[in-house]
């Protein structure tokens, strides 16, 4: 296998993901390990939120008509003929002429219909003088006005949110069912590579990749799965390959070239659909699928490996969750401060700095330049029908996290 036959578009490449990819199963999962996750289904609430009147200020339970005509000029006095806390309702009925002391979040006791709050009172033993009127049910929380039982509180496909958890919680779920995640296994290769953590030798570079792609998976819902450096050669890549997985991500050996083993191994053993892509950097990238497995060829430079990460595999794990398949970058239009070339033919990355509120691009090549992302605010996509921007142009630019 020697050069490459045709390049996909980038249109072509995305839609090839997105026809092979579907959300998985689901699982049961505890609560609290539910942030970030898709919910597999609608969840209802079988009971109303809250159960009881309850009040919503610290002051006195009254019968609203009590206080009729009160004023800082024409106080009304009631007796205090109870006591109400949250979790300990008061035991006494408010009558004509009564108050009952009450707390925030404590239920409503039987007789009153609204609560004066302490501030628009004066204690005076255990009688009250009231400086305010208050209208029917003020300052009252009413039975389901949080959630109402029977309503659908969440639909299937939402991304819950601690907000969320807190809801869910509250109408008594102890778990939920959701979309499981994506077992993705890395498979990184290449002779001159040490593991991550040790110091490289003549001729040796640390892996970056594994790392880079291990947090990307992770941040996109998916389990990584890193095993360590893979020998150069068809047989312990094929060994690698064969391992179960969801997705497989291959970094390194994608290309064409002499020691590029990984994609003659799935075109043999599985359906290598495209290898080559019209964009830079990544050009290399490639993907396929052996068994139920989706596999993509991921190029060993690391600008290359985080640009096709963030384009296809990413994507894929994304819509596996069940999550939005759009980039999870803010996303802002920015003016150039200096023109922008780009091909006819191919989609550009071009990695920027954003400086007093203009853009200004740091790389489109440089492949092996990982600190090129690192020193970038983002980046500018520039589509294959354009040759680029001129200066003062309005461009997107997606912040990186």
């Amino acid at each position: 296998m020697r050069g490459f036959s045709s390049r996909k578009t980038v249109e072509e490449a995305l839609q090839w993901v997105d026809q092979h990819c579907n959300a998985l199963s689901s699982e049961t999962i505890p609560l609290q390990d539910a942030q970030g996750r898709v919910l597999a289904v609608d969840i209802s609430s079988d009971i109303d939120v809250p159960q009881f009147d309850r009040s919503m200020m610290d002051g006195f339970a009254v019968r609203a008509e009590d206080t009729n005509g009160a004023s800082t000029y024409n106080s009304i006095r009631l007796t205090i003929t109870d006591e109400s806390l949250p979790g300990k309702p008061a035991i006494a009925t408010v009558q004509s002429g009564d108050a009952v002391r009450i707390m925030t979040g404590a239920p409503m006791p039987d007789g009153a219909n609204a609560v004066i709050p302490v501030e628009h009172t004066t204690l005076s033993d255990n009688q009250i003088l009231v400086h305010d009127t208050v209208p029917e049910r003020k300052h009252v929380g009413e039975v389901g006005e949080d959630v109402e039982s029977g309503t659908t509180v969440f639909q299937t496909g939402r991304e819950l949110r601690p907000q969320d958890i807190g809801v869910l919680s509250s109408i008594g779920k102890a778990t939920v069912e959701v979309i499981r995640k994506p077992s993705v296994r890395l498979l990184i290769t290449g002779s001159e590579l040490v593991a991550a953590g040790q110091q490289p030798g003549s001729y040796q570079i640390a892996d970056a990749n594994g790392p880079m792609l291990s947090a990307l998976i992770t941040r996109d819902g998916g389990i990584p799965r890193h095993p360590g450096i893979t020998q150069d050669n068809p047989e312990a890549i094929r060994e690698q390959m064969q391992q179960p997985a969801d997705i497989l991500l291959v970094s390194g050996g994608s290309s064409v070239g002499q020691e590029d083993h990984a994609p003659v191994v799935l075109a043999e053993d599985g359906e290598l659909a495209i290898h080559g892509i019209a964009m830079r950097p990544s050009s290399p990238t490639g993907m396929g699928l052996l068994g139920e497995k989706i596999v993509f060829l991921l190029p060993g430079n690391p600008v290359s490996c985080f640009c096709a990460y963030d384009f296809f595999a990413g994507r894929a794990i994304r819509q596996l969750t069940g999550k939005d398949v759009d980039w999870p970058y803010q996303r802002a239009s920015r003016p150039l401060a200096r023109k922008l070339v780009s091909k006819v033919g191919r989609t550009d990355y071009a990695r920027v700095q954003v400086i007093d509120g203009k853009v200004h691009p740091l790389a489109i090549s440089g492949a092996s330049v990982l600190t090129s992302t690192t020193r970038a605010d983002g980046f500018v996509v520039i589509p294959e029908d354009s040759e680029g921007y001129a200066e003062d142009s309005e461009v997107t630019v997606h912040y990186y996290g």
